[in-house]
């Protein structure tokens, strides 16, 4: 019944205008926001004003024909999120773009308002899909080993958006690449500290240590032939894993680890499997060999 008092979503605009919870609050608005502006509508039933804003916000987003989204969220049902955004009262509404509120509103403004509100974030979103569009050339430069492009690429971005940090992480992957280690170095070092716990970033760290500390593969046949006498001598696998990894035979790494996880898990202080996590975090979260060891590691764990 609030739902309809309210001109809550229908059947063909859910895609644009939703209601959501506690639960689902991080994908309806803080994912969403990174394609798309989203606007936040933080109401109750029994707010009068919240009756003639619902309905003037649903309207215009149903105009704006995919350019922004809305979410309603009840602060009775949600009172979490309510707090976390600290809503003092309501009709509030808060948008959000690339992941975080950028800006917002209180009380029942009148239309004319709320549209130049909309327009303003339309822009906003406009820079977020440039951005992203940007990020996906860069990423396929890499991928096609076309470094130099991804630097200037990456540069790009960061000076557009100092806080992107996959940019920051891509640009020094790239330097890595090239052997320019003391610049890669500058350029995490450069990384806000709000975003230096990224994944991205995490990796291109870890990435940049291995390469600051390359190992000795003239140990590859001596190992091996130590492993071939003595199969369960975790050290001697731990070891070859390393040089393993270090001249890029990471399918070959990943199976050394995962026999001593397999055996002894805990061995020395659950050494293989931290070992193993180390180069998911070099590797990156998306690259094929971290995909195919984290499957290899849950069956292993999960088993």
């Amino acid at each position: 019944m609030n739902e309809m008092i309210l001109g809550g979503p229908t059947s063909t605009d859910t895609n644009l205008i939703k209601d959501s919870d506690t639960k689902n609050f991080m994908v309806d608005v803080v994912e969403a926001s990174k394609s798309v502006p989203v606007l936040v509508d933080f109401w109750a039933p029994w707010c009068g004003p919240c009756k003639t804003l619902g309905p003037i916000l649903e309207k215009l987003t149903r105009e704006g024909n995919g350019k922004i989204k809305l979410v309603k969220v009840d602060i009775d049902k949600n009172p979490e999120v309510a707090s976390q955004m600290r809503v003092q009262s309501i009709p509030a509404v808060f948008a959000f773009v690339d992941g975080r509120p950028v800006d917002g509103f209180m009380g029942a403004l009148p239309e004319s308002q709320i549209k130049q509100f909309i327009a303003k974030l339309s822009k906003m979103g406009s820079r977020a899909e440039q951005i992203e569009a940007a990020l996906v050339m860069a990423r396929e430069a890499f991928d096609k080993e076309e470094f130099e492009a991804v630097i200037e690429m990456a540069t790009q971005i960061i000076e557009v958006e100092v806080t992107q940090a996959e940019a920051y992480a891509l640009k020094a992957r790239a330097e890595i690449e090239l052997g320019m280690l003391d610049i890669a170095a500058q350029t995490l070092a450069a990384v806000p500290a709000d975003k230096a716990q990224d994944a991205n970033v995490i990796s291109a760290k870890a990435a940049l240590d291995l390469a600051l500390n390359p190992v000795d593969t003239s140990e590859l046949t001596r190992l091996e032939a130590v492993i071939a006498k003595a199969p369960d001598d975790y050290a001697a696998r731990l070891e070859f894993a390393v040089i393993l990894n270090g001249s890029n035979q990471r399918i070959e790494a990943i199976d050394q680890l995962i026999y001593v996880i397999r055996k002894d898990r805990s061995w020395n202080d659950d050494a293989a499997r931290k070992q193993l996590v180390s180069f998911f975090e070099a590797w990156g979260p998306k690259d094929e060999a971290t995909l195919a060891g984290r499957r290899k590691l849950s069956s292993v764990l999960f088993s």
